[in-house]
């Protein structure tokens, strides 16, 4: 288990696409960086790159590394090996290498240059999104054999987390406007951990007042310890979940 996991993570690490991953968090963060003279303004910035960018390429770029290893996958399956812990290897591999690019490209900057809790729970926030759609990416391709349409998939489903959820949200909002829908809020930014982080966030940079009502309602719940506690508890289960999934789709995945 351990040797295909770090096969995967070197033969990834050597990919083009990841070094010019990397490189390009490296540009952008030492550029917001140095264009702000307040971290927390920088961080404000940087804060789209994480929410938006990490969790696009985590998602499209594990569903295509997946079909691209399906000689590779078949050959380990032809050997005295479980699938479970192959699949479980091949998620390490993947949610590692892309964890480790983050963490040179964006996590190094934001360590030198806001070294403090909000920069901390950035670089917790983009390590979590990146392993969650490495999960989410694997359930996809593990869904059906066509490439293409794997691919798509998970593009549909980066763009339903990061923009058809929150016009979801703000249609409910709406509807039952007249209603109290303070725990529902609660329970439905759990649905959603691009939500979910950028919550964290903001409330850790003290400006949940441009949230207004539900700000506020938050800040009341994910401010206290407990709150984030169960909040980086979902976090946990949105990565569990989908490769629980997926793993038990391939053990039983006819190849």
């Amino acid at each position: 288990m351990k040797k295909i996991t770090k096969y995967v993570i070197a033969d990834i690490l050597r990919n083009k696409i990841v070094l010019a991953y990397t490189v390009f968090l490296w540009i952008i963060s030492f550029t917001v960086f140095n264009l702000e003279n307040n971290a927390t303004k920088g961080l404000l910035s940087l804060l789209n790159i994480v929410l938006i960018i990490v969790p696009l390429v985590s998602i499209v770029f594990a569903t295509i590394y997946v079909y691209n290893s399906s000689e590779f996958i078949e050959l380990l399956v032809s050997q005295p090996l479980q699938r479970k812990k192959i699949w479980i290897s091949l998620f390490a591999g993947l949610a590692g290498s892309l964890s480790l690019a983050y963490f040179v490209g964006a996590g190094i900057p934001i360590l030198i240059y806001a070294l403090s809790s909000t920069g901390l729970i950035m670089l917790l926030m983009g390590l979590f999104l990146s392993i969650i759609f490495v999960a989410i990416a694997m359930l996809a391709a593990v869904i059906t054999r066509d490439k293409a349409k794997g691919i798509g998939i998970s593009i549909l489903l980066w763009l339903y987390f990061s923009l058809l959820f929150d016009g979801l949200v703000l249609f409910i909002l709406f509807q039952f406007q007249d209603y109290p829908l303070e725990k529902p809020m609660l329970l439905l930014s759990g649905l959603n951990p691009i939500d979910l982080g950028r919550i964290l966030i903001l409330l850790k940079m003290d400006v949940s007042a441009l949230m207004g009502y539900t700000g506020a309602i938050f800040k009341d719940f994910f401010g206290t310890g407990i709150g984030f506690s169960i909040a980086l508890l979902v976090m946990l289960v949105w990565i569990f979940v989908p490769v629980w999934l997926s793993a038990r789709r391939f053990c039983r995945k006819d190849l």
